[in-house]
């Protein structure tokens, strides 16, 4: 088995997404998405979203219904991902990322800790 050598930080980016939550920084969240990435929201029933515009249209209303205040945990996950624990007016949320190859989020599970 080869180990791919990671050519980004993942939990950088994860901190960095944080920080662009926080900030309410729309475009700079949204630069940091694949093309093609994913987002499955475990909130209000789950929803999975695709496209920037789509993207944009779930992130204004995350924005604006909850916004984020504090980081609560941050590890690593398998495969070069990070799993982000953090605080939102909802309460703690998880956020688990996966990244492509130039560190872009591709695939973005978030949802109230189980």
């Amino acid at each position: 088995m080869q180990v791919g050598i990671v050519s980004f930080d993942p939990m950088g980016v994860a901190v960095d997404w944080l920080d662009a939550y926080r900030a309410g920084d729309i475009e700079a969240l949204l630069d940091m998405h694949a093309d093609d990435a994913v987002v499955h929201c475990g909130c209000g029933g789950g929803k999975t979203i695709t496209g920037r515009e789509a993207l944009r249209a779930y992130w204004v209303d995350r924005l604006r219904e909850y916004p984020a205040s504090s980081l609560d945990d941050l590890n690593p996950w398998h495969n070069d991902g990070t799993i982000l624990s953090y605080v939102t007016s909802a309460g703690v949320m998880s956020a688990l990322f996966a990244f492509d190859e130039v560190g872009r989020i591709k695939e973005l599970d978030c949802s109230p800790p189980h």
